[in-house]
C-alpha cells in the first residue's frame, strides 16, 4: 500500500487543477489536509467573434507539465522529497470540448469553453427537432435542459462546421473529451497507448450520459447524430486510471478525477444529503447534495452526478445551479472598460462607497444560466445617474453576483423544500470580504468560508488519495466541525433585503430579448443600394416637380 511511504509530512498527494483561466499543480499532505506547495500558470482565452470562447489545447497541456515541473522545484527547495507524493488527482473545467486525431495527437480546433455562446441555432435546431419543441425534452435522461452550456452542442456545431472534424470522424481517427480527457489521454501516453477516458462527473456535463445508467445512453447520442466510438471510456471519480509517462514524476498513479464543481463539493466536505457548496471563481456553481436520490428540479436547476468514490460505490448525486459570469465581470470590468487596474481592487473601490447608488448590473455577456435559461439576454447597467461613479458600477457588479446567488437559492430552497441555513463558500473570490458579507446580507443566511480555500484541488486530492490501491486518505476522519473558518453573518433587515431583490428582479426583465440571431442569409451590398433606388427617384422627383411647379407659376 501507498500509505507505507514517509516523509516529514507523511504521505503526500497532488491534484492538477486544470481551470478556465489558470492551471495549477498543487501537493497535499494526506493525514492533514496541508497545503504544502503549489504553482500556477494564468493563460488567457481566445475571443475571435462575438459569443465565441476558445483556449489552445496544447496550451493546456503545456502549463499542466510546467505546473508539475515548477512544482517539483518547489519541493526540492522545502527538502521534501517528490518520491513522498504517491498519486495525483485531477480537476478540470467542466464542459470545455476537445476533439483531436487519434493518429498524431494534434487538436482537430480548439477547445470551445464552457461559456462560450456559438450553439444558440444549433441549441434552436435540436429544441426543433424535440417533440412539443421542449428544451427540457431530454433531462428525465441527462438532468441537463438544451442549451449552449453543454458539451453535446458544442460538439455538434463542431461535426457541422469543421471539415476536419468530419473527416476525422469519417476516418475512425477523431477522439472527443472535455479537458480531463485530453489531458489523461496525453499524460498517459498519448499516440503511444494514451488512455481515452472520463469520469461519471464530467460526462455527466456532457449531455450525453444516463445519469440513471452512468453510460453513453444511445439514445440521445442518436437525438444528436454524435458517433458513439469517438466518446471516452466512463470510470469513476476514485480509482487507478493509469499513470504518468513522463516527467519528474513519472510513473505516479493518476487515481482521482472530478468536474471542478464537484471537486469543490468534495473538497468542502458536503457528504450528507441537505449539504451544500457555492464556489465564486470566473462562473459561479452552486451544488446541494441529494444523496443517492436523482431529484429533477421544477425550478430551473441542474441535476448532475455529484461523486463516485470507486468503481463499485454508488453514485451520489445533487442540483446544480449555475451561473455564467461571476469573477469574469471583475475581468470585463478591468479589459474592456478599463474601470480596474487589476481586478483585486475591486475590494478597496466597492468599499469607497456605501452602496451602488441603486445602480444594478447584470453581467449576461452571454445569456443568463439558471435558473432563467436565457439565452437571448445581454448585459444590462440600470439605474445611472449623474452622481453614478465607477465605484458604484464595480460594488454593483460584486451585488450582482451575491443576487445570481439568491436566484439560485430560491430555485434550490423551491426544489428542496428545505431552506439551506448556512452557505459554504469557496473559490478566488471569497477572499473578498466586502463580498462575502454583501452576500451574507442579500440571501439572508450566514456565510461561512474555510481557511483552506483551494477546496478544488483539495478534493480532486482526496478523490485520489482515497482510492483502492493508494489508500492513504482517510475520508472517515474528515470533519468539517474541524476545519476553521470565517463567518459572516446578514446586517440588514429582512425588508431592505427584499426590495433590494425585487430591483434586481426588475433589472433581469430588462435585459431580456436583447438579442435576436440574424437571418441566415443576409441581402448583400448590391441589394441594400437598389433598395434604396425607389425612394431616391420619389424624392428627386419630387423636387424637379416643385421646380417646375415654381417656374410655371411665375407670371409671364
Amino acid at each position: 500500500m501507498a500509505s507505507e511511504v514517509k516523509g516529514r509530512f507523511g504521505p503526500l498527494v497532488g491534484a492538477i487543477d486544470q481551470g478556465t483561466s489558470s492551471t495549477r499543480f498543487m501537493v497535499f499532505a494526506a493525514r492533514t489536509s496541508e497545503l504544502i506547495t503549489f504553482h500556477q500558470i494564468a493563460f488567457k482565452s481566445k475571443l475571435p467573434r462575438e459569443g465565441w470562447v476558445e483556449q489552445d489545447p496544447k496550451e493546456l497541456l503545456a502549463t499542466v507539465n510546467e505546473c508539475i515541473a515548477k512544482t517539483v522545484e518547489n519541493l526540492k527547495g522545502l527538502d521534501i522529497s517528490a518520491a513522498d507524493i504517491v498519486a495525483t488527482g485531477l480537476t478540470n473545467q467542466r464542459e470545455t470540448t476537445v476533439v483531436w486525431d487519434s493518429k498524431t495527437g494534434e487538436p482537430l480546433y480548439n477547445t470551445i469553453v464552457w461559456n462560450d455562446a456559438r450553439t444558440t441555432v444549433t441549441v434552436d435546431q435540436m429544441i426543433a427537432k424535440a417533440p412539443g419543441h421542449s428544451a427540457d425534452y431530454l433531462k428525465p435522461l441527462c438532468g441537463l435542459p438544451i442549451s449552449t452550456y453543454f458539451s453535446a452542442l458544442k460538439l455538434r456545431w463542431l461535426l457541422d462546421n469543421v471539415a476536419s472534424v468530419k473527416k476525422a470522424v469519417e476516418e475512425k481517427r477523431c477522439l472527443f473529451g472535455t479537458v480531463d480527457s485530453w489531458l489523461i489521454w496525453n499524460l498517459t501516453g498519448g499516440t503511444d497507448g494514451g488512455l481515452h477516458i472520463t469520469d461519471v462527473t464530467n460526462a455527466s456535463r456532457t449531455m450525453l450520459m444516463n445519469i440513471h445508467t452512468l453510460q453513453w445512453d444511445v439514445s440521445i447520442c442518436k437525438f444528436f447524430n454524435i458517433p458513439m466510438e469517438i466518446l471516452p471510456e466512463i470510470r469513476s471519480s476514485s480509482e487507478i486510471y493509469g499513470y504518468l509517462r513522463d516527467g519528474p514524476l513519472k510513473g505516479l498513479p493518476i487515481s482521482g478525477c472530478l468536474g471542478d464543481q464537484q471537486a469543490a463539493l468534495v473538497g468542502q466536505l458536503c457528504f450528507k444529503q441537505g449539504q451544500a457548496k457555492n464556489t465564486y471563481g470566473t462562473g459561479c456553481f452552486l451544488l446541494y447534495n441529494t444523496g443517492t436520490n436523482i431529484v429533477q428540479s421544477q425550478h430551473g436547476l441542474l441535476t448532475t452526478v455529484g461523486y463516485k468514490f470507486g468503481p463499485k460505490s454508488p453514485a451520489v448525486y445533487a442540483l446544480e445551479g449555475s451561473v455564467a459570469v461571476a469573477g469574469a465581470s471583475a475581468t470585463w470590468l478591468r479589459d474592456n472598460m478599463g474601470i480596474l487596474q487589476d481586478v483585486t481592487d475591486t475590494e478597496t473601490l466597492a468599499s469607497s462607497v456605501e452602496d451602488t447608488a441603486d445602480v444594478y448590473f447584470v453581467p449576461a455577456f452571454s445569456g443568463l444560466f439558471a435558473p432563467y435559461w436565457r439565452k437571448d439576454a445581454r448585459g444590462a447597467l440600470c439605474g445611472l445617474t449623474h452622481y453614478t461613479r465607477k465605484a458604484h458600477i464595480v460594488r454593483a457588479a460584486l451585488e450582482s453576483i451575491c443576487y445570481q446567488t439568491r436566484d439560485i437559492l430560491e430555485a434550490m430552497n423551491k426544489d428542496s423544500g428545505i431552506p439551506l441555513s448556512l452557505l459554504q463558500v469557496d473559490g478566488g473570490m471569497t477572499s473578498n470580504n466586502l463580498m462575502m458579507q454583501l452576500q451574507a446580507d442579500l440571501v439572508g443566511i450566514k456565510v461561512v468560508r474555510p481557511s483552506m480555500a483551494e477546496t478544488t484541488a483539495l478534493g480532486a486530492a482526496m478523490a485520489a488519495g482515497s482510492a483502492e490501491g493508494i489508500g492513504v486518505w482517510d475520508l472517515a476522519r474528515e470533519n468539517p466541525e474541524t476545519v476553521g473558518s470565517d463567518h459572516f453573518h446578514p446586517s440588514v433587515s429582512e425588508d431592505e433585503r427584499d426590495i433590494r431583490y425585487a430591483k434586481w428582479k426588475m433589472a433581469i426583465e430588462r435585459s431580456l430579448g436583447w438579442h435576436e440571431e440574424q437571418p441566415k442569409s443576409m441581402p448583400d451590398e448590391r441589394y441594400r443600394l437598389l433598395s434604396s433606388v425607389p425612394g431616391a427617384l420619389f424624392f428627386f422627383s419630387s423636387f424637379i416637380s416643385l421646380v417646375v411647379a415654381k417656374y410655371l407659376s411665375k407670371p409671364s
